[in-house]
C-alpha cells in the first residue's frame, strides 16, 4: 500500500536509519560505561541526550546501544515492507471503493460519500471519477482527486485547520472550529481521507505541526516540540526554567487565549487563577502549559480525526515509525525544484564560488529526491515547501530564505541546522568528501551543539 517512489527512499537513502529500543528499560549494568569522551545530559524539558566531546556533537541515541540493540533494529524499508504487507492484508479481494464527484463540488461531494461508506469499503481498491469526464482510475486520477480535495479541505478559510502561527505554515487543529455545527464530522472525516491515502499508497498535500503527527502516534508532547510551532513561547518557558523566578514574575495557573477577537482564560489545574507560579512548582506549569498550548479547546476534534484514521490505519502498525517518518508516509515529500532552491538561498560570509557552497549543492544533486526532502527537513522543519516554492519559506519572524551559513569552526564538526531561521551553519571542510560524510551524519543521525 505504500508508494514505490517512497520505498525507493529506503533502498537508496536509507539504509542508516533505524529504530531501537527504549534504553529506559535497560540496565545501566547491562549498557556498561559511557565511551572514552562522552557524557550525558538532559534538556531543561527532561529529554535525555548524549555529548560527543571528541567531536564536539550531540545526539539522541545513546553510543552505548551496540550490541544491546542490534536485535532489535528495523530499518526503513524493513518497516515500510510490513506495514505494505499488513494492509494488503486487510484489502477485499473482491469489490472497489468508487466515489465519483464533481470538481466544483469536490468536498461536500466527497465528504458525503465517504461518511456514508463503512471502514472496510474504504479498505476496496480505490476508483475515483470525476463527473462528465472519461476515463479509468489507475492512480492517477486518485492522485489528482486527493491534492484537490486537500486544497479545500486543510484550507484555513473553512475553519478546519489553522496555520500553527501567523508566520509558519505548518498546520494544526483550530480550537475554534465549533463555529461549524458539524465540525466534528468533518474532522472524522479528514481522519478517514488521511487513512485512505496511506491505505492506498497516496499522500495528502498538506504539512501539518510534527507535533501533531506525535499525537497520531499517542506519543507525548515535550517543550521542545514548541520551538518550530510557537519559537517566542518555546524561548519564554525556557527562560523560566533556566532563571530564578523568585519576585521576577507574576504568573499564575491560568493563562490567556484569543478566541474570535475576546481573550479568553484558561486555568491550567483546579483553582489555577489563585495559585502562583513559584520556583518550586514552575516545572509542573511548564508542562501543563505545553500539554494546553498543544490540546487547547481541540480534544474532541483530535479524536474525531484519529478515530477516522485508525478506521483504516491500525495504529499498532505504526509502533516502529517515528513522527517524522509518519510525516514521510502521510504527506509524502512533493518534488522539490532544485532550481528553485538554488535560486531562493541566502549565502552568508560565503559566496556562490565558495568551495564550500559548490560542495553542498553537489552533495544536494547527488541526493534521492527522499534523501533531499529528509535534508529540507533537517533544516526547515519540514520537507515541504509553501506552494510559491522557496522564495514563499517562512521563518520565526516572517519570510525567511534557505541560508547557508559557513563558520569558523572545527572540520571535525557536523553542520548545525537552526530550524527558526532555515539556516545550517557548515564548517569549512577540506574536501567534497568529508563534506558528505558529514551532511549525511547530520541529517541522519545526529543534531548540533547551539541550535538557537
Amino acid at each position: 500500500m505504500i508508494d514505490d517512489e517512497l520505498m525507493n527512499f529506503v533502498l537508496l537513502s536509507m539504509a542508516c536509519c533505524h529504530w531501537c529500543r527504549d534504553l529506559t528499560s535497560v540496565s545501566c549494568e547491562e549498557l556498561g560505561p559511557l565511551p572514552v569522551g562522552w557524557e550525558v545530559r538532559s534538556t531543561v524539558s527532561g529529554r535525555i541526550y548524549f555529548v560527543d566531546h571528541n567531536n564536539r556533537t550531540t545526539q539522541f541515541t545513546d553510543p552505548r546501544e551496540g550490541d544491546v540493540a542490534v536485535r532489535y533494529e528495523r530499518d526503513l524499508v524493513h518497516k515500510l515492507k510490513l506495514l505494505r504487507h499488513e494492509l494488503s492484508l486487510q484489502q477485499p479481494q473482491a469489490g472497489h471503493c468508487r466515489i465519483e464527484v464533481s470538481r466544483e463540488e469536490i468536498f461536500e461531494e466527497s465528504y458525503r460519500q465517504i461518511m456514508k461508506m463503512r471502514p472496510k469499503d474504504l479498505k476496496k481498491r480505490l476508483m475515483v471519477k470525476f463527473r462528465g469526464e472519461e476515463g479509468l482510475d489507475y492512480g492517477g486520477v486518485a492522485r489528482e482527486w486527493l491534492y484537490l480535495l486537500c486544497h479545500e479541505m486543510l484550507n484555513p478559510y473553512y475553519g478546519l485547520f489553522q496555520y500553527s502561527t501567523d508566520n509558519i505554515y505548518t498546520l494544526q487543529i483550530n480550537p475554534d472550529s465549533s463555529i461549524n455545527p458539524d465540525h466534528l464530522s468533518y474532522f472524522h472525516f479528514v481522519g478517514r481521507v488521511m487513512g485512505l491515502a496511506v491505505f492506498h499508497g497516496h499522500y495528502i498535500n498538506g504539512s501539518f505541526t510534527l507535533p501533531f503527527y506525535k499525537q497520531l502516534l499517542g506519543k507525548p508532547i515535550q517543550l521542545n516540540d514548541l520551538e518550530t510551532t510557537d519559537p517566542e513561547l518555546h524561548k519564554s518557558l525556557v527562560w523560566i526554567l533556566e532563571n530564578d523566578i523568585t519576585s521576577v514574575l507574576d504568573h499564575t495557573f491560568c493563562v490567556e487565549h484569543n478566541a474570535f477577537g475576546k481573550f479568553l482564560q484558561h486555568e491550567l489545574k483546579p483553582n489555577g487563577r489563585n495559585i502562583p507560579v513559584t520556583e518550586e512548582n514552575k516545572k509542573e506549569y511548564v508542562r501543563l502549559y505545553v500539554n494546553w498550548r498543544f490540546m487547547r479547546g481541540i480534544e474532541a476534534q483530535f479524536l474525531a480525526l484519529q478515530k477516522g484514521f485508525s478506521e483504516l490505519i491500525p495504529q499498532h502498525l505504526l509502533k516502529p515509525f517515528d513522527h517524522k517518518e509518519l510525516e514521510l508516509i502521510i504527506g509524502g515529500l512533493g518534488k522539490i525544484d532544485l532550481a528553485d532552491w538554488k535560486a531562493n538561498t541566502r549565502l552568508k560570509h560565503c559566496t556562490c564560488d565558495s568551495n564550500v557552497v559548490r560542495w553542498f549543492w553537489q552533495a544536494v544533486e547527488a541526493f534521492s529526491e527522499e534523501r533531499r526532502g529528509r535534508l529540507l527537513q533537517f533544516v526547515t522543519g519540514s520537507t515541504r515547501v509553501p506552494l510559491q516554492g522557496f522564495k514563499a519559506l517562512q521563518g520565526s519572524a516572517g519570510p525567511r530564505l534557505f541560508t547557508i551559513h559557513l563558520i569558523d569552526a572545527n572540520t571535525d564538526n557536523l553542520p548545525k541546522a537552526h530550524t527558526c531561521f532555515n539556516r545550517i551553519d557548515i564548517p569549512p571542510y577540506e574536501s567534497y568528501e568529508k563534506l558528505y560524510e558529514k551532511l549525511l551524519t547530520a541529517v541522519e543521525e545526529t543534531c548540533g551543539f547551539a541550535v538557537e
